[in-house]
């Protein structure tokens, strides 16, 4: 067994007329794994391929938690043990068989955000770089997307995947690409909507980062970009000299004004702003399957409005714009 299935992947590429673009994605993939070895892959393939086969009576990628119900009955706390092998679950909610998956992240707050603004996913081939576990691809797919392939570099999180889409349907045209996007085939334009959410702050470069996305991107597509920013009516950037709100490789938060530059020195177009939104503990907070430090451990115990580094609390912006 292997962590990706790559003729699942070969054959949504061809499928969905995707092949020209990506007929080297496994190879890129498997390269990467030689590069990138993590020693806790053996324990997450004893979990996947220990999962039971289910068959199943409801799918629901549209409710705030992907849900799966099956009539058949269950050992519920056997599953739910191994699920939580795969802990951290910080992006969800899931509900699989009866088990709630209550990640650190409610990110469906996030999709409701976004999702009345943008361009109707009916019928589109979707890219979603730093998708995380997934989640949101499952939700794009409800959506109504032909088909989403979604990248993120974090081993942990395609195994995540590969254990909710265990139950969701192996053959739903969906699929996790455990590499980066300065990975991909670039400079080929080849998708309808791409997304980039939590991305930006962790690049070095940002405009370079937005060359890449548009390089995907067909002409009139829409890019959907989700980032951190200050609050600053200034074009200004925040670079943390450590880190900020204790996450690590975070580079520049741009103030709205500043991103807005950002994008228009890229050459994007029909550029505007959905939201802006503070992140809250019920968005993100400690739970059961991830219970490490989160936002409240993040803030200052004296002072809400900033981080424990000293920095402006979390305020995340949406900006959508056309190639």
């Amino acid at each position: 067994m292997e962590i990706v299935d790559y003729s699942h992947l070969n054959g949504l590429l061809k499928s969905h007329e995707l092949w020209d673009w990506g007929h080297d994605l496994e190879a890129i993939v498997k390269q990467f794994f030689r590069d990138n070895p993590h020693g806790r892959t053996p324990v997450w393939l004893d979990t996947l391929a220990g999962l039971p086969d289910i068959p199943i009576d409801r799918l629901d990628l549209n409710s705030n938690a992907i849900t799966v119900t099956s009539s058949q009955s269950i050992d519920t706390e056997s599953l739910r043990t191994e699920l939580l092998t795969l802990f951290p679950w910080r992006k969800g909610p899931f509900n699989i068989l009866g088990i709630d998956i209550d990640t650190e992240w409610r990110s469906d707050i996030k999709w409701q955000r976004v999702l009345p603004h943008i361009t109707s996913l009916e019928g589109q081939r979707v890219l979603d770089i730093g998708c995380g576990n997934g989640y949101h691809m499952w939700r794009m797919l409800g959506a109504g997307a032909r088909c989403v392939i979604g990248v993120d570099p974090m081993r942990l999180f395609t195994a995540q995947f590969q254990a909710i889409r265990h139950f969701v349907g192996k053959d739903l045209p969906v699929s996790l690409l455990p590499v980066g996007i300065e990975d991909l085939p670039l400079n080929q334009p080849t998708f309808d909507t791409i997304f980039s959410m939590g991305v930006l702050y962790h690049r070095r470069d940002p405009v370079e980062h937005i060359h890449q996305l548009k390089s995907l991107l067909q002409e009139d597509g829409e890019l959907v970009m989700e980032t951190l920013i200050i609050e600053d009516d200034n074009a200004s950037i925040l670079v943390p000299e450590e880190r900020y709100a204790k996450m690590r490789n975070v580079w520049n938060i741009p103030s709205m004004p500043q991103l807005l530059e950002w994008m228009n020195e890229a050459g994007m177009r029909d550029i505007r702003v959905i939201d802006i939104s503070p992140t809250t503990s019920e968005e993100q907070r400690t739970t059961d399957w991830m219970p490490w430090h989160s936002l409240k451990n993040f803030l200052d115990p004296e002072d809400s409005s900033k981080t424990i580094d000293g920095h402006p609390a979390p305020v995340r912006a949406v900006v959508l714009a056309r190639r």
